[in-house]
């Protein structure tokens, strides 16, 4: 059993999401930075998407009641070893600072926490409620069953901080003006205090369009790059709603999902844009 103190900032409970599901009207959900999921669990000796704290901006202080081996992947923050199994005996107190660089830490423990899964998923959606609530001070999370795999020290990487996003054009490209790809990866774009799981939102210079309007609602999904008609793009993340009526200028490659996932407010952010075009 471990007991929570403090939840810092916000802290909840993620895992590999709830994929399959956008059909329904079901957002993905699951770890911003699924990467340092993956790294964490394996450290542990972890299924790579078992369920883990997704801690954002440091703050979470916990309190041991049995021994457990654990590891903090992602944003590192003081407190804690960053990418290496700790066994720490029951009664230890973890404190974790603010990361000097990054956003989202992930904590896991060996055997996972053993929370009921909503729609085959133990996620916490910010924006639908489904799953379970972020932590609260007094919430204790059970240790689930001691898992198959070992417990590892190789790290396998680490979280990225670069604030350089690959994106694909469209399918929304032709409502801009044509040179808005061109400010779009010319321009140092900051993120804004208002971001979170739903979406990163943007200052910068606006993407002007050549229609007026909005588009009926259809399909998105996290990595879309929304902009709503102040011209300020919004890079949705993994809570976001399934449909949307702001045409997307480009898509943010899979494969960078994660590093827009450890931006912080006014951190700069950059775009290269590839030449193909999604229709």
């Amino acid at each position: 059993m471990i007991e929570v103190l403090a939840p810092g900032p916000l802290t909840a409970l993620q895992d590999g999401g709830r994929a399959g599901l956008a059909a329904l009207g079901v957002p993905r959900s699951g770890a911003f930075d699924r990467a340092a999921l993956r790294l964490a669990n394996r450290l542990v000796g972890n299924p790579e998407d078992a369920t883990v704290l997704e801690i954002t901006f440091g703050g979470l202080e916990l309190r041991l009641h049995d021994a457990a081996t654990v590891a903090l992947a992602g944003a590192p923050c003081p407190g804690l070893d960053h990418a290496a199994p700790l066994s720490l005996p029951a009664g230890t107190r973890v404190r974790l600072g603010v990361p000097p660089r990054g956003l989202r830490s992930y904590l896991a423990v060996r055997g996972g926490f053993a929370v009921e899964h909503v729609l085959g998923s133990a996620s916490t959606d910010t924006l639908s409620g489904l799953g379970p609530a972020a932590l609260r001070a007094g919430d204790r999370l059970a240790i689930g069953p001691e898992p198959s795999g070992r417990v590892s020290s190789a790290s396998g990487g680490g979280a990225r901080f670069d604030g350089v996003l690959r994106v694909i054009a469209g399918p929304r490209d032709d409502w801009f003006e044509p040179g808005a790809l061109g400010l779009l990866a010319s321009a140092a774009w900051t993120v804004r205090a208002d971001s979170n799981r739903i979406g990163v939102r943007l200052d910068g210079p606006p993407l002007a369009r050549t229609r007026a309007g909005e588009l009926p609602s259809e399909a998105t999904l996290p990595g879309a790059l929304q902009v709503p008609p102040d011209g300020r793009p919004i890079v949705l993340g993994p809570d976001a709603p399934v449909t949307g009526g702001y045409p997307v200028v480009a898509v943010v490659r899979d494969s960078d999902l994660d590093l827009a996932g450890q931006l912080r407010p006014g951190d700069v952010v950059r775009f290269r844009v590839a030449a193909q075009a999604i229709r």
